[in-house]
């Protein structure tokens, strides 16, 4: 009998004329593009300076600021509030005032003071922005007075040893694609079917209901895996990103997470009269897992009760693993507490999608 559900299942999707678009073509595109877009690095920040002393000390300065591939100059004003009016107009985002005098007391191994002014409207680019200069400036100075060459700070970047934020992003990216696969069109499953008129025909057979759902599951299970195996190729293709831990461990975390999620979109379908309301309810839950997983913001930055409600969210667990075998090649060891987590909501998600639908005897 669950043969003939999944043919049936099978032959809605194919007929179908937009869902097979979306769940391959949406997917690849946004793997391809939002990497590039949703990148957190502070680049091409717009620098004033204001060289009061107009000297090859302080010019050199400039190119080291400029060199270092954070900053772009916007703009040489000859006197701060002039430097200023540009920050106010939007047309710099940070200003670098050197005294007259500079070349001169450094040359004195005098305290030199120089002027950082940071517009913070955007508090993120204002303060790394200033971080930056800040450090392009102590390395500057160390240089000079040759404390560079008796002592060494040697930075050494675990896991991520070139600071490629893509490395960081796209795992996480790829796991939010499969969310959206699994939990969205699950969402309008069933519904779907009530519009048609065709849940009427299933509710009068003698089909439990519980082969019903698992037959509604097993093709989108499916279906997720075929879009993960893509998406590897793809962050392997143009991303040049493999994992340095199993595959065998993504691939068994996949398996119970798109169980998990595919439960929650059949609970949603089951309790919905339409395909807008189901839409509706499975966006609402889509935005607060996105927003809670710890894809876009550290779940260590969020206050702490928002770091309890991550805690029930199964995208945030899957996220971690993902990163965790991509950059540090975790082992199902070192994951079973993320595995466990996960396994529970596959049985809670999926025990609502059940108790939820009623069928009709």
């Amino acid at each position: 009998m669950l043969r003939y559900l999944l043919e049936k299942e099978f032959k809605q999707i194919r007929r179908d004329a937009i869902l097979p678009r979306i769940i391959f073509l949406l997917p690849v595109l946004q793997l391809l593009i939002l990497p590039f877009a949703a990148n957190f690095e502070m680049r091409n920040i717009n620098l004033g300076i204001v060289d009061q002393d107009q000297s090859l000390t302080s010019r050199r300065l400039t190119d080291k600021v400029l060199s270092s591939g954070y900053f772009r100059l916007s703009d040489v004003a000859p006197s701060y509030d002039e430097a200023l009016q540009r920050i106010e107009n939007n047309t710099t985002d940070i200003l670098l005032e050197i005294p007259s005098g500079f070349e001169r007391d450094l040359g004195r191994e005098a305290e030199v003071e120089v002027l950082i002014a940071a517009n913070a409207v955007n508090g993120t680019k204002g303060g790394m922005g200033s971080a930056y200069l800040t450090q392009i400036i102590e390395q500057f100075n160390a240089e000079r007075q040759g404390l560079a060459t008796v002592s060494r700070v040697m930075p050494r970047f675990l896991f991520n040893p070139h600071l490629n934020y893509k490395n960081y992003m796209v795992p996480g990216i790829l796991v939010f694609l499969i969310t959206i696969i699994s939990g969205f069109l699950t969402a309008l499953n069933i519904v779907s079917e009530k519009e048609r008129g065709t849940i009427e025909q299933i509710n009068v057979t003698p089909i439990p209901k519980a082969l019903f759902l698992l037959s509604k599951l097993i093709p989108f299970w499916i279906i997720g895996f075929i879009l993960l195996t893509i998406g590897i190729l793809i962050t392997w293709i143009v991303y040049g990103l493999t994992p340095l831990g199993s595959f065998g461990v993504i691939y068994l975390f996949s398996a119970i997470y798109v169980i998990a999620f595919t439960g929650m979109g059949l609970a949603i379908s089951s309790i919905s009269s339409n395909q807008q309301q189901a839409m509706y309810t499975a966006f609402f839950f889509l935005i607060i897992f996105a927003l809670l997983s710890g894809l876009f913001t550290p779940v260590s930055s969020m206050p702490p009760w928002a770091q309890t409600l991550t805690l029930f969210n199964p995208v945030r667990y899957f996220v971690e693993v993902m990163r965790m075998v991509y950059l540090k090649g975790s082992t199902l060891s070192d994951l079973s507490g993320y595995f466990g987590a996960v396994c529970l909501f596959a049985i809670a998600f999926n025990a609502l999608a059940v108790i939820s639908y009623r069928k009709k005897e």
